[in-house]
């Protein structure tokens, strides 16, 4: 039988496929601003530090506060068009609920839009709390983030797993002593996952039906 009992999701790339959202909002963005619109993989490498870090790269000189409320009122249509759930992420999160586990979301996500996107997809209601950048100091890596979350829901560094698609997710997990779950599916390949050596590392999320 598994020890955890607390278990903690990302959201882009992990739960959810918002790729799309995400590089059509951008370009839609820099294209508004005369700026060098970017390749869907350059886009893609660039998401889960926040959409500030995202934009950053591309930007110059231009007003980043300018640009940042042109990209959100985009992404908030965008976000409703193009957004999917990954697979077998809505079986899990049912599945989980099910067997009593507490659930929270970890995102660099602003909440805002991370309250849209996972009341659009139907799973908000799978989660006790939902935590995200704009409501710390520091943002992932930094482990505060996982450990406001074990605090607010009475877990502990053994029996919380942090689940993501990224190194910095991993790297988060490590800060925090928690156990992570890496799974392929998002902006790190299985290849920059592995270097990172998490305890676990699969190309979905279905091993999680035999882990939790």
């Amino acid at each position: 039988m598994n020890k955890f009992n607390l278990v903690i999701f990302d959201i882009d790339g992990t739960l959810v496929n918002s790729y799309p959202a995400i590089i059509s909002s951008a370009n839609h963005t820099l294209g508004k601003f005369g700026l060098k619109k970017q390749s869907k993989e350059v886009i893609k490498k660039a998401v889960g530090w926040g959409d500030v870090e995202l934009l950053k790269p591309f930007i110059g000189d231009e007003d980043m506060n300018k640009v940042i409320r042109a990209y959100r009122k985009h992404h908030k249509k965008s976000l409703l068009r193009e957004s999917s759930l990954m697979p077998y992420a809505a079986k899990l999160l049912s599945y989980l609920h099910k067997k009593d586990y507490k659930l929270a979301v970890a995102s660099n996500r602003p909440s805002k839009f991370s309250y849209i996107l996972l009341k659009h997809l139907h799973i908000k209601k799978y989660f006790d709390y939902i935590l995200c950048k704009d409501e710390l100091r520091f943002g992932k890596p930094h482990p505060s983030i996982l450990n406001k979350i074990m605090n607010r829901l009475n877990g502990s560094n053994d029996n919380t797993l942090y689940v993501g698609d990224m190194a910095i997710d991993v790297e988060t997990a490590k800060r925090a002593r928690v156990t992570s779950f890496a799974v392929a599916t998002g902006s790190s390949s299985y290849d920059e996952l592995k270097k990172e050596h998490p305890d676990f590392l699969e190309r979905s999320l279905k091993r999680l039906f035999n882990i939790l």
